[in-house]
């Protein structure tokens, strides 16, 4: 049974942390979307903590940032289990998905560009796995 939920514990809200993925992680582009990621030393089938970002330069209305990051939010939810059901479990600790467009997206494009962005980052976390990352 797989469970569709995004509890607190999988939010990223420290600062610090926050600070060390945009220091130390990776990153690639799926316009609208932008997506940095930390790895982990080990595969895990545990969800990673995720930060969900609209920027205040494009999007002036809190309305329009707030719907933007709910829009984001349930395409994660409805599919972070194609991370954790991957054969071997991920390599994912940390993950940011930062909107970049200009202009507000449907949910239908946001959830594919988020999906296909998903199956990149299992593709490049078996790649580079976090011990030879910093090697």
């Amino acid at each position: 049974m797989r469970s569709f939920s995004f509890p607190k514990e999988e939010h990223l809200c420290r600062k610090k942390l926050i600070e060390e993925l945009f220091g130390r992680g990776s990153s690639f582009g799926l316009y609208p979307l932008r997506l940095v990621w930390l790895p982990t030393e080990v595969p895990t089938a545990e969800p990673p903590q995720v930060l969900v970002s609209v920027s205040k330069r494009s999007f002036k209305r809190a309305v329009d940032r707030n719907y933007l990051k709910r829009l984001m939010r349930e395409a994660y939810r409805l599919n972070k289990y194609r991370l954790l059901e991957a054969e071997g479990g991920h390599c994912l600790g940390r993950l940011a998905i930062i909107y970049t467009g200009k202009e507000k997206k449907p949910f239908a494009l946001v959830e594919k560009k988020l999906i296909s962005g998903l199956e990149r980052l299992l593709n490049e976390a078996r790649a580079t796995p976090a011990g030879g990352a910093g090697s």
